[in-house]
């Protein structure tokens, strides 16, 4: 793409060098001032207003005001790439805005900035100073000056004209870049999303780091509390704050303002995989997690199997002590100052740019802490619609929503003389409990090595196990409305699935297991991963 053109025209103190500065630092817009040229084209004259006024009118005798289109070649040639939008402020004449038009055609876009006479002289009163020390008033600027006097015969050739009387630069800066197009002109999907469909562990990490390379974007909400592990080789890597799809890709990450955030773990995870604040973002807004979370949740850890990394504890002192002072967001948090950026202004950027976004939720829908088996449950939302909102995205912004399943249900060991929460959505009781004996036998894997697998990634605890939940998965299916399904965990079904490449070379059992989840979730079985390897999924998506 060539580079755009943005002419900014306007009287004295209507806002154009505040406008160029905001466009400059929210959407990397070069700036070429007027003001600038003149000063370099006269070394040796004095800085005033009224002196840069008459200089620039010598300038437009000479060269039959083309000298702004000039200076935009030569800016243009030695300092821009493609895909990049100059500002010029200013243009004060139609002959400049005439020039540059006929030498960039459709490139080229004006606006034309207005005032109240009587906002114009409160506003030079404050923004006076040395260039304008002696001009006192904006009307003694208009009286010494035909070209200013004239600057609102720009209105009749300019492609938008904003009032600037009752908008301050923010509301200015918004109006314009909606103007130019900078936020995107159409709603388009552009967002996939990964949940899990039973309790958790899914292997949700696994199916991240497989599609990342996709994306351009990689988003993760919740908390520490829960371990997306992916496949590295010889040791595997668990993440527990950053996106699992880090090491895989170049993407942008991006922390949202809903989740919950320990500041140790987030910078010894940032230091491992050698991420800086380049490519790392977290919401300011984000919850982050004190010892005394942690001390508050520990009560849990026995009650309900709860992890105790202080998430829950976290999440609802974001509520209760709302009154107080200190809420302890990130924004709070020197050591994650360089980290801190608004999500919505990278989410948006991307938007405009039509970039691929993967949000990555966490935990699974089993554990929500409105449709999951309360009081076992997390503290958030862990469905499709509660990432979107921790994210803030919005649900028309989705394109798919991965589901993602295993074979057998599996939750977190209970701890002794408690429970961690029913095996098996609605029905009560652990209905479906099977040993890890059981699935040995019929899987073929040994005993010893599924126990050495099966310990939870934060927990560390042994696994407890039940048959698929049918239930479960349609609650799950009705909850998320997938798109698509990834299952995982296809060799606990029979070992033999783990050397499969492609759906057919999988055992018939497991063939038949794959089209009856695609009935019961009224989504197709887009991903079947065979064993925890990066060469072990079995990708049969249409998109």
């Amino acid at each position: 793409m060539q580079v755009k053109i943005l002419l900014i025209s306007g009287a004295v103190a209507t806002g154009k060098s505040s406008l160029c500065r905001g466009l400059h630092a929210r959407f990397g817009v070069e700036v070429l001032k007027t003001k600038a040229i003149i000063q370099a084209r006269f070394p040796h004259a004095a800085s005033e207003r009224r002196v840069l006024q008459e200089l620039g009118d010598e300038l437009d005798k000479k060269t039959s005001h083309r000298w702004v289109r000039d200076e935009l070649h030569r800016y243009i040639h030695e300092r821009m790439g493609e895909d990049s939008i100059v500002a010029v402020d200013a243009v004060r004449k139609t002959q400049q805005v005439d020039a540059v038009r006929q030498a960039f055609g459709p490139r080229v876009f004006h606006i034309h900035l207005t005032a109240s006479e009587r906002e114009l002289t409160k506003r030079y009163v404050h923004r006076r100073g040395s260039v304008d020390r002696e001009l006192r008033s904006y009307s003694s600027v208009k009286k010494g000056s035909k070209t200013e006097q004239r600057i609102d015969a720009l209105e009749r050739i300019a492609d938008a004209i904003i009032s600037t009387d009752r908008s301050d630069e923010q509301d200015v800066l918004v109006r314009v870049a909606s103007q130019l197009g900078l936020y995107g002109r159409e709603l388009e999907q552009l967002v996939d999303v990964v949940v899990g469909g039973q309790f958790g562990s899914e292997g949700k990490g696994h199916i991240c780091s497989f599609l990342a390379p996709e994306y351009d974007v990689l988003v993760r909400v919740g908390g520490p509390n829960a371990g997306h592990k992916v496949f590295q080789d010889p040791v595997p890597y668990t993440h527990r704050q950053l996106p699992s799809g880090t090491l895989f890709s170049n993407a942008k990450l991006l922390i949202g303002p809903g989740a919950v955030i320990d500041v140790d773990t987030s910078l010894k995870e940032a230091a491992e995989c050698d991420v800086d604040a380049t490519r790392l973002f977290v919401d300011p807004q984000a919850m982050v997690i004190t010892k005394a979370d942690k001390e508050n949740e520990a009560k849990l850890v026995q009650r309900i199997g709860s992890t105790g990394q202080g998430v829950g504890a976290a999440a609802a002192r974001r509520i209760v002590d709302r009154e107080r002072p200190n809420h302890t967001l990130a924004r709070d948090i020197p050591e994650l100052s360089r980290f801190c950026r608004p999500i919505a202004d990278e989410l948006e950027d991307a938007y405009a740019k039509r970039r691929r976004i993967l949000l990555e939720g966490t935990q699974g829908t089993g554990l929500s802490i409105f449709h999951g088996s309360y009081p076992h449950v997390t503290s958030r939302d862990t469905t499709v619609s509660g990432a979107l909102s921790e994210a803030g995205i919005s649900p028309s912004r989705v394109r798919r929503v991965v589901m993602v399943c295993r074979s057998y249900v599996i939750r977190v060991q209970s701890p002794k003389g408690s429970s961690s929460g029913p095996m098996r959505i609605g029905r009560g009781g652990h209905t479906g409990e099977l040993s890890w004996k059981e699935i040995s036998r019929r899987s073929g894997i040994s005993e010893e090595e599924l126990k050495g697998v099966e310990l939870g990634s934060v927990s560390k605890k042994e696994r407890r196990v039940s048959e698929f939940d049918w239930v479960l998965l349609r609650r799950a299916a009705l909850l998320n409305a997938p798109t698509d399904v990834a299952l995982t965990f296809a060799d606990y079904i029979d070992k033999r699935n783990s050397g499969a490449r492609r759906f057919e070379q999988l055992t018939a059992p497991t063939i038949r297991f794959t089209e009856e989840i695609e009935k019961v979730a009224s989504a197709p079985v887009s991903l079947v991963s065979t064993r925890f390897h990066w060469k072990s999924i079995i990708d049969r998506r249409a998109w």
